[in-house]
């Protein structure tokens, strides 16, 4: 079945929040173009679709219900945008417990060639 693709900037996140839930790493991964850029929490730089891959693998599993509010889209031309976006998580512990996080993210997308929408680069705490 083929993965779904964001029409719109703001749907690169309402996809991602989905594609989560489902724990699809293979659909999350088709979120991002195979050169994009994806900072962790520790602020480490990762590049590239296995090095994203490798970030959301353990998450993907646990299968979190994220919730994005995307604040403000910045548009350049037709195929590049700035998302800023306030996101929370609920991710189940070990203990069935639900653990809470939460980040204001800075996220660049690109428009494709098919008209579709992918992430370039996504920083989910890069705004303080």
């Amino acid at each position: 079945m083929p993965t779904k693709k964001a029409r719109t900037p703001e749907e690169c996140d309402s996809l991602l929040a989905e594609f989560l839930l489902d724990g699809d790493l293979d659909a999350i991964v088709s979120l991002y173009e195979p050169g994009a850029t994806f900072v962790t929490r520790t602020r480490e730089v990762r590049t590239g679709h296995d090095a994203i891959r490798t970030s959301f693998a353990e998450l993907a599993a646990l299968k979190p219900r994220l919730t994005c509010n995307v604040l403000l889209v910045l548009r350049n031309g037709d195929n590049l945008a700035v998302l800023y976006n306030d996101w929370t998580m609920r991710v189940p512990g070990p203990d069935g417990r639900p653990t809470d996080a939460t980040g204001k993210a800075i996220e660049t997308v690109c428009r494709q060639s098919d008209g579709s929408w992918r992430f370039a680069i996504d920083d989910p705490f890069g705004r303080v």
